[in-house]
């Protein structure tokens, strides 16, 4: 294999660019943005890096082999063409995930069988009946992806494993977790970096806060994974992770304070018992409070960030009260703070009653969300830009157009200018009026228009979906871990619970 070779790295909509920078501070070289990915080039160490040190990465990809095919015939006589014996031992077992952009190709399944059975014909014609890997469908030894768009055909394989959002320090979860990767983006996203007081007043198992603490103490996400797909490779080099696992010379002690609060006593224990596991219980204050007990002003500025219940897998009994609760608390309690929220219905946000500064599309477990940031100052709009403030994404106002008198010398033929300041005449056809006619609010309505009040929930029609609102998409990819890592001695001792 090169010495340099391409990876991709796959992540969430929305934080392409947080990845991006991310690889590029471990190192990344031609590093390029794409669609809920990210394209960079580096060595073995890079690929390594990248799976233990990157916070909203999804997984690691390494393209090995590109071709053009037009049918599945085609595609079937290119994978059988290449050598798989660089790839896999025949005692090994392999996966195959399919992804297919194409007119050419729109059965995502039917092409995971025909490579399936180019990879297992190639074994067999090389080594006979009986030599072959075998397919298994989690935890599989090789795992590997197929991207086709248009006719271009990408096998890469998958270094990963399991998602990289299981990080390994969750111990319990209550129900409809927000996503480690999704929630350590969101933190990124937001620019706190453990500078300044970090506050998620409905924490539930404590993802946002335990996340931040780790970005504080800038701890690798890496170190509580037990296994990486790619230690199943040929090249695989067990004393450089070793080294990767073991560099802790970054990282430092967590000085702001880390506050998560919950109405629930039990999302408390449970998200005290995940941070003891991730071993930054130390630095996070768990307190099991409502939203609505929020009453004391808080003492110097900081970052808010939290995910109320949406409505759909989690509720309140009067979610608009909630979210106007929510806005309360935010006016009064969080002064000097950038509050950001993620949410779902664009009904509820409204009730926050605070105009946002940013909205920043993300996707949180299948659904299509919004991240909304609330600039929250004291006094009025007015006042704070006048005492310097700035609301992030205001746009300078542009200056009106100056419509310029036409100076140019007249010449025979032409039409006379219109001067309209010259006064009407007897005659003159009339000016178009602009103005619309107002309505007579006094006209009696007909009565086959009358529509009947509505007394009850039961007796409204049912409303329109907005388009904010969008059905989950199908449930991540269930993988395992089957072997414990051999590699983990970490010099570094961390409290955790067994």
């Amino acid at each position: 294999m090169d010495s340099t070779f391409e990876m991709v790295a796959k992540t969430f909509q929305g934080l392409e660019g947080v990845l991006a920078e991310e690889l590029r501070s471990l190192g990344a070289e031609s590093v390029s943005e794409g669609k809920r990915m990210v394209a960079f080039e580096g060595d073995l160490a890079m690929l390594y890096k990248a799976n233990m040190c990157c916070r909203t990465a999804l997984r690691i990809l390494k393209p090995f082999y590109k071709f053009t095919a037009t049918d599945p015939d085609e595609l079937y006589a290119k994978v059988k063409d290449f050598d798989w014996s660089t790839i896999m031992r025949p005692d090994q077992t392999f996966s195959i995930d399919t992804v297919a952009y194409s007119d050419d190709f729109r059965n995502s399944q039917f092409v995971t069988y025909r490579v399936k059975d180019a990879i297992v014909d190639r074994f067999r014609d090389t080594l006979g009946d009986g030599h072959r890997p075998s397919v298994r469908l989690d935890g599989a030894d090789i795992m590997i992806n197929v991207h086709i768009s248009g006719r271009d055909v990408t096998l890469s394989l998958d270094s990963s494993g399991e998602s990289l959002h299981k990080r390994g320090w969750r111990k319990a979860q209550t129900e409809a977790p927000i996503n480690e990767v999704l929630a350590a983006g969101i933190i990124l996203l937001t620019g706190w970096k453990g500078d300044r007081p970090f506050v998620d007043p409905m924490c539930g198992s404590g993802t946002f806060a335990i996340e931040a603490a780790l970005i504080a103490a800038n701890i690798y996400p890496g170190i509580y994974r037990k296994h990486f797909a790619f230690e199943n490779w040929p090249d695989f080099d067990a004393d450089l992770l070793a080294e990767i696992y073991n560099d802790d010379t970054a990282e430092r002690p967590v000085t702001a304070p880390i506050l998560a609060a919950d109405i629930s006593p039990r999302a408390i224990e449970i998200a005290r018992a995940n941070a003891l596991q991730a071993g930054v219980a130390q630095y996070i204050n768990f307190e099991v409070k409502s939203i609505a007990k929020w009453e004391e002003p808080m003492s110097e500025p900081g970052t808010l960030v939290t995910n109320p219940p949406y409505g759909k897998r989690i509720g309140a009994d009067d979610m608009n009260a909630l979210y106007a609760t929510l806005g309360r608390v935010f006016k009064h309690v969080f002064k000097g703070y950038d509050a950001w929220v993620i949410g779902y219905n664009d009904e509820y946000f409204h009730e926050i009653g605070l105009a946002p500064s940013q909205k920043i599309a993300v996707n949180n477990g299948g659904l299509d969300c919004e991240l909304r940031e609330y600039v929250i100052f004291e006094g009025t709009k007015r006042d704070f830009r006048a005492a310097g403030g700035k609301i992030k994404e205001e746009r300078e106002e542009k200056p009106r157009r100056e419509f310029r008198k036409d100076t140019r010398p007249r010449k025979d033929g032409d039409k006379p200018r219109k001067d309209f300041n010259k006064p009407r005449k007897d005659g003159d056809k009339p000016r178009k009026s602009f103005d619309k006619p107002r309505k007579d609010f006094d006209k009696p309505r007909r009565e086959d228009v009358d529509r009947p009040y509505i007394l009850s929930d039961k007796d409204a029609p049912a409303r329109p979906k907005k388009p904010f609102e969008r059905k989950p998409s199908l449930p991540a990819e269930n993988e395992v871990v089957l072997r414990r890592a051999t590699w983990r001695v970490r010099r570094k001792d961390r409290p955790t619970e067994e």
